[in-house]
């Protein structure tokens, strides 16, 4: 079955950084466009960040671009999130998503605070 595990959350400073990761299982992980997305209390999942299956496009929310970096490894099935300059606002949990026909599948996610 498919399997999403999300690594890399914590608690970090204004201005510092977190790199997350997703290793992905259960499906042709080549194939798939992946997602990061992102959630607060009381607020909808939001899509933070997006990338194609051979990499080649990458797309962010405003809120982010510039500051994080999406990014996949096609050998060991990971897709991971570089996150830089981050704000306390980015405070979140962060899940990992892979659409394949029609179902949306999501990790269990991780904890990003950012706070001083």
């Amino acid at each position: 079955q498919v399997r999403l595990v999300e690594s890399g959350g914590g608690l970090v400073q204004p201005g510092g950084s977190l790199r997350l990761s997703c290793t992905a299982s259960g499906f042709t992980f080549n194939t798939a466009a992946m997602t990061w997305f992102r959630q607060t209390p009381g607020r909808l999942r939001e899509l933070v960040a997006a990338i194609t299956e051979t990499g080649d496009t990458t797309n962010y929310m405003d809120s982010v671009r510039g500051r994080f970096t999406i990014s996949r490894d096609n050998d060991k099935n990971t897709v991971d999130l570089e996150m830089n300059s981050l704000k306390p606002e980015d405070t979140a949990v962060y899940y990992c998503s892979v659409l394949l026909r029609s179902n949306r599948y999501w990790g269990k996610g991780t904890l990003v605070t950012v706070s001083s």
